[in-house]
């Protein structure tokens, strides 16, 4: 229902990205993109609801307990098998062909020690303009993908800083530890919302684990989400500016990572400067002004005084 209410919004938005640049989608596609999307979440939401009711039933207090391993049980699952089962369903994946790129990867691999798993080029280009690469999977599912966009478009040093920034998630854990930060959360979460909404329903008097006790359990829900999510993404800016700094050390090319950053802002029409509330909020990576400052903070050290003249 939600989804339906925002569709015309949806709508508008997609018109003023194709106005923009950004999406090269039609808008036949568009829609079926968001049908297909928006027909996944509500499968999943129904049946998270249905199962949160029926624990919300037999264990009216401690629900938050079970209902916190079964969150860290999907997510983990979600992770597993999104590049295989859920990715595949909007995009088409390849593993990157050999060439200059596919020779900067394993070289970059090798130099790091990193086991990279896959590496894969998404037609990413059928919608949008917009450049980007991440690493997902666990296990046998764990792969790089590069956008094709960030092939085609960016030059050699901007698309080996891309693939260190990536290989530094890799060397590091992070989707790991993006899953350990859940199993910490998740508990902690669900345990306020259980109290939240327990007294939330005993003001309006529905009976914990009745139908009319999920409007309740969803506001608390909510809240809590938001505030999870505003501490995580405290969380993932650490995290993207340390592995940024791994793909500096990894290419000592800082003029590769500045230009690289302020090519994505451009092409992606990011904010390079956003309000400190709004990045401290919804930022989920550093600002572009902070990685190119970071990025020349590198270069700058990286020169001694017995490089230069010996001035201080």
């Amino acid at each position: 229902a939600l989804a339906l209410v925002s569709l015309p919004f949806d709508v508008a938005a997609h018109e003023r990205a194709v106005d923009v640049g950004i999406s090269t989608q039609a808008l036949g596609d568009w829609a079926l993109d968001w049908a297909k999307a928006n027909g996944i979440s509500a499968a999943i939401a129904a049946a998270a609801g249905t199962g949160l009711l029926a624990l919300v039933r037999r264990y009216p207090r401690r629900w938050w307990i079970p209902g916190s391993a079964a969150l860290v049980a999907l997510a983990a699952a979600f992770t597993w098998l999104a590049p295989v089962v859920l990715a595949p369903a909007f995009n088409d994946f390849e593993p990157l062909e050999p060439g200059q790129a596919r020779s900067d990867v394993l070289e970059l691999g090798e130099r790091s020690g990193v086991e990279i798993g896959e590496v894969y080029r998404v037609d990413a280009s059928r919608r949008s303009t917009a450049i980007n690469a991440y690493v997902g999977g666990l296990g046998p599912t764990k792969r790089v993908v590069l956008y094709d966009t960030l092939l085609d478009d960016l030059d050699q040093g901007e698309r080996r800083s891309v693939v260190a920034h990536e290989l530094a998630h890799v060397d590091q854990n992070d989707i790991p530890r993006g899953l350990l930060f859940v199993a910490i959360s998740a508990p902690l979460g669900l345990l306020f919302a259980a109290g939240a909404s327990r007294a939330l329903g005993e003001r309006s008097g529905a009976e914990p684990g009745q139908p009319a006790s999920l409007p309740a359990l969803a506001l608390a829900l909510a809240v809590t989400s938001f505030a999870i999510g505003v501490a995580g993404n405290q969380l993932s800016r650490a995290v993207e500016a340390k592995a940024d700094t791994y793909a500096l050390e990894l290419t000592d090319d800082p003029e590769s990572m500045v230009g690289l950053q302020q090519r994505l802002a451009r092409r992606n029409l990011s904010d390079p400067d956003p309000p400190g509330l709004v990045s401290f909020l919804l930022g989920s990576h550093p600002t572009t002004v902070e990685r190119v400052g970071a990025a020349r903070a590198y270069e700058r050290e990286r020169v001694s005084p017995a490089d230069g003249d010996g001035a201080p």
